[in-house]
């Protein structure tokens, strides 16, 4: 499937928000119950770090990847939380990927030097696309959340450190 990877706009908004609700809907995606709706997104996540991918030809979202702050404290500026979600007829084409390796360079020139994320213990794909763009497993938080199910589910803290901004270790 041929796609590109284009900045996230409001026009948007529908599609982000109906992939990211097909993501919860697997249950595996997030302990979220449901998707928030657009002005919550648009508060919650960066504006300089958003990108979609697109059919191409055509221009229908197939995922989107943001980020949304770590903390608003100052000394956490360089750390922020990445989200990726992919339709269901798109996973396993190399979207996800796609989409991490444009956010990756656009965390960096905006000063981040650190990106988190938690992913369910149960969701291989996602835990494999994220350790192929760089991220490492730093540990498990255990009975993180209770699912829509009343499980207590397990997260898999993920972090990915830059070469090229702040210090890496």
């Amino acid at each position: 499937m041929a796609f590109r990877i284009e900045p996230m706009t409001t026009g948007d908004s529908s599609a982000v928000i109906g992939i990211y609700a097909e993501g919860i809907a697997t249950r595996n995606a997030s302990l979220e119950r449901e998707a928030p709706d657009w002005e919550h997104f648009d508060r919650s996540h960066r504006p300089d770090c958003r990108f979609v991918a697109r059919t191409d030809p055509g221009g229908e979202v197939l995922g989107w990847t943001a980020l949304g702050n770590y903390s608003a404290r100052a000394v956490y500026r360089g750390v922020a939380w990445e989200s990726v979600y992919v339709a269901a007829e798109a996973r396993g084409l190399g979207v996800g990927r796609g989409l991490l390796e444009a956010l990756i360079p656009a965390s960096e020139a905006a000063g981040i030097w650190t990106l988190l994320a938690g992913v369910l213990a149960e969701n291989a794909a996602s835990l494999a696309l994220h350790e192929r763009v760089g991220f490492r497993q730093v540990g498990v938080q255990r009975g993180m959340g209770r699912d829509a199910a009343g499980r207590w589910r397990d997260v898999v803290l993920l972090e990915r450190r830059s070469t090229s901004v702040g210090i890496s270790r």
